[in-house]
């Protein structure tokens, strides 16, 4: 079995190192959110998913 190697050009950037970056980017978009918004709001939007989901919460 020959194992291929892929070569990541002078100064690029690996798709990987820009996933691991807009995974993080996400995470602290959605820390901050959920941060900031009032439990109440919270609250009602996940209420609202899970009704749309199917999913009796009641």
């Amino acid at each position: 079995m020959i194992a291929s190697r892929q070569t990541i050009p002078a100064g690029g950037i690996s798709s990987r190192a820009v996933a691991v970056f807009l995974c993080g980017v996400l995470g602290l978009g959605i820390i901050t959110l959920a941060g900031n918004v009032q439990a109440a709001s919270l609250h009602n939007a996940a209420h609202d998913v899970r009704h749309a989901n199917g999913f009796a919460c009641h």
